[in-house]
């Protein structure tokens, strides 16, 4: 089991983990897996997922890319225990309603000697990164950080200016337990004094998740690889604090086909998108699951709530390479999820993807789900329902080379005639029965002495232009006599 995994994990912790976006934009599908991951390895354990809103950058945050985040997460089952429109004894959960507490922090560690305000001028701090990139000099190199100028930072500050005020990086090695990468170090030396707090009092990101994850017990932290450079920071922040290191998991980025970072050049990259581009949110919580990961029986259809049932969802079954993202392998993924729905609650999740005026919407109950049924093995997709509606209404039929070679045989004609009759002379209804169309099958076997490919695929061709599809005895009567009359006649 993956709990077994952390070895700081006593009997009595409550494991807490978090997720924390940023509302600047849609949920984006690598955001969405390390929420589905936190999510899981929650539940799995009987522990607390809660969900974080980083809305320090007002400019940028907006309250409907919050919902619309929160709205997805939701879909794909991911329902946090703490947070906004949950509450919960440790909020605020939105990081600009927590300003004094990181106000509060920054303010011990200025006392304590752990930070101090920096008044280089931009001219000077460029001339540092400079060195840095040249000559490897230390990434800041300011009189600032010299305890013989702090009286002086302080008398700037008692007059009214403003400044960052920097974290003073002590000089040592820095490392780390990652449960997927293993033991890290960060030789001393690779981060110089970093702002915690902007001249304008506002935090910084790293500084923001240190004081938020310290106050909110987060026991564990599952997130990208990309952010490693930033653990290198918060580590040093908890030490400084006081706080207890979490254990850390930074799992593989999603790339590519091409082995680039995934980019909307690869597709959709939203969460929305794909809602809105007919996949299950169980299926995209699967796939998802696995860009990364594996399932110890190697499965790649499954359910989360199954994943958390079995306790199957452990550390070691992470991957350190790359997760390569295949929407073939998500199609294929979301037409076995569709084939295990019932038939009323796939009725449900295709209603929204056909047209309110299409012909499917006009139907009954009965149509409708055996329409359903015929079809629900043959997609990939939700959205593809609207095309097979389209194929059992439309009279058109293109003369294909296989169309043109199924006509040729000499008895074919006699199926189409026989069929243009039997359907002139029922005029008065909309559809034929099945027992009506089994039928007409045996009279053409029988009494045309009509057999085997000859039968089948002449009756296929006349009825739909089709040389292949699914089974007739279904589709024919599904199919209105109109339509069947006017295919008949356009041949």
């Amino acid at each position: 089991m993956w709990l077994n995994q952390f070895i700081t994990l006593g009997e009595n912790m409550t494991v807490r983990v978090r997720f924390a976006p940023s509302p600047t934009g849609n949920l984006h599908i690598g955001g969405a897996r390390t929420a589905l991951y936190n999510y899981i390895f929650a539940k799995t354990f009987k522990g607390k997922y809660i969900l974080r809103i980083e809305d320090t950058d007002q400019e940028r945050s907006s309250k409907d890319f919050e919902k619309a985040q929160i709205d997805d997460l939701l879909w794909l089952g991911v329902e946090h225990d703490e947070g906004p429109g949950v509450g919960g004894e440790l909020g605020p959960y939105h990081q600009s309603q927590r300003t004094q507490l990181y106000q509060k922090y920054a303010q011990k560690l200025l006392q304590e000697g752990k930070a101090f305000y920096d008044f280089c001028t931009d001219e000077e701090l460029a001339q540092m990164a400079r060195l840095n990139k040249e000559t490897g000099a230390p990434p800041y190199t300011g009189k600032w950080r010299e305890k013989e100028h702090w009286p002086e930072a302080q008398a700037k500050i008692a007059a009214g200016e403003t400044a960052p005020l920097r974290f003073l990086v002590p000089d040592k090695d820095v490392s780390f337990k990652d449960y997927v990468r293993g033991d890290v170090t960060f030789p001393k030396g690779m981060v110089g004094d970093f702002v915690i707090l902007r001249s304008n009092g506002m935090p910084t990101y790293n500084f923001c998740n240190v004081v938020d994850d310290h106050l909110h017990q987060i026991t564990h932290i599952i997130r990208g690889e990309d952010h490693v450079n930033n653990t290198l920071r918060q580590v040093l922040l908890y030490e400084a604090i006081g706080a207890d290191l979490p254990e850390f998991a930074h799992v593989s980025l999603l790339i590519g086909q091409d082995r680039q970072k995934l980019s909307k050049r690869h597709g959709a990259t939203s969460v929305l998108q794909y809602r809105e581009g007919g996949y299950l949110p169980e299926a995209l919580a699967n796939y998802l699951c696995l860009l990364g990961w594996s399932h110890p029986e190697q499965k790649d259809v499954f359910k989360v709530t199954d994943l958390i049932e079995e306790g199957v969802f452990d550390l070691k079954r992470f991957s350190k390479s790359h997760a390569i993202y295949d929407i073939e392998k998500l199609k294929y993924i979301n037409s076995q999820h569709i084939k295990e729905l019932s038939l009323e609650e796939l009725k449900k999740q295709v209603h929204p993807f056909i047209a309110q005026e299409s012909f499917y919407h006009s139907q009954t109950n009965d149509w409708q789900l055996k329409f359903l049924s015929l079809f629900q093995d043959k997609v990939q997709l939700l959205t593809d329902f609207t095309e097979k509606v389209d194929d059992v209404v439309n009279k058109t039929i293109v003369k294909t080379d296989e169309l043109n070679e199924i006509l040729a045989w000499e008895t074919t004609p006699k199926i189409k005639d026989f069929l243009l009759n039997e359907i002139c002379e029922k005029g008065d209804q909309d559809y034929i029965s099945e027992e009506t169309f089994s039928n007409w099958m045996n009279f053409c076997k029988k009494d045309l002495k009509i057999k085997g490919k000859p039968l089948f695929m002449g009756f296929r061709g006349v009825l739909t232009g089709q040389n292949h599809g699914p089974d007739l005895k279904i589709l024919i009567p599904l199919t209105p006599i109109n339509v069947l009359k006017a295919r008949l006649e356009n041949l």
